[in-house]
């Protein structure tokens, strides 16, 4: 594992295989990532980057994750959405965004890799903020969703906002806080949108600087308590940026979990 866990943010890595636009803005878009090998059609892989939801943040950093997951055989597509910081990013942009992006992804991959993709709901993986997004997608549109690996992700907005994660970063995504925009909080923040119909999965990193390991603990205890498909893989020694570092000591969980999600589907 490289010595700065960030390394893997700027990693050269293949350049995708195609890009294909879901609406109208130049961000909203997603890069495709055809399988290795050959083989039957597959449920799509949605990868939705983190970064605070800011726009100093986009879809390249997960070049290696995507890379190594295509190179695994998974037909991978990375979605890009508009963010904090750009005009119409926030609140609700940046939201409906990507639950337009998840819903049309399959079908345009599909068209764009023949004969890789099936139409069947994608599985999403998300980091961080990206895991936010992910599991809103989930909770509000499940039919469009075959299943969630939430990797260290922001689960709770109110507590995120209370801690002042990223200094500010929930305040800038919603216009304000809890006290503000309540009903926003209501629309948005995964802890009120319990119990979830998909299956989810959520990795987090003991070690986790950026993203506290025990917000994660206290949204999958309340949703599997409320009766949510969902269960907490809590990795000892592992930081916020392994989980999406094909390099890192963590990345062989990650993959099983994914290859146990993505078998069942």
């Amino acid at each position: 594992m490289s010595a700065d866990p960030r390394a893997v943010l700027t990693r050269p890595a293949p350049e995708p295989d195609r890009t294909v636009a879901y609406g109208d803005h130049p961000d909203q878009v997603a890069d495709l990532r055809c399988p290795a090998g050959t083989g039957p059609a597959r449920p799509l892989v949605v990868v939705v980057h983190g970064g605070f939801w800011r726009v100093e943040y986009d879809r390249r950093h997960t070049d290696s994750l995507a890379a190594a997951l295509a190179a695994g055989g998974y037909p991978v597509a990375q979605l890009e959405y508009r963010r904090t910081g750009q005009p119409g990013g926030g609140w609700p942009g940046t939201l409906t965004d990507v639950l337009t992006g998840v819903a049309e992804l399959p079908a345009l991959a599909a068209e764009a890799l023949p004969g890789r993709v099936t139409l069947a709901p994608p599985i999403l993986i998300g980091h961080s903020a990206g895991g936010h997004l992910a599991l809103y997608v989930a909770a509000t549109a499940p039919a469009t969703v075959g299943g969630v690996l939430a990797l260290a992700p922001v689960a709770d907005l109110v507590e995120a906002y209370r801690r002042n994660l990223d200094s500010g970063a929930v305040a800038a995504l919603l216009g304000g806080g809890p006290a503000e925009v309540p009903d926003r909080y209501a629309a948005s923040d995964p802890r009120s949108l319990v119990p979830m119909q998909t299956r989810t999965v959520v990795l987090h990193g003991s070690e986790d600087q950026q993203v506290p390991a025990g917000m994660s603990r206290d949204f999958v205890a309340a949703s599997s308590a409320a009766g949510s498909d969902i269960s907490l893989v809590e990795l000892p020694e592992c930081e916020h940026f392994g989980l999406i570092d094909p390099e890192s000591a963590a990345w062989p969980q990650v993959l099983d979990v994914l290859r146990s999600m993505h078998d069942d589907h």
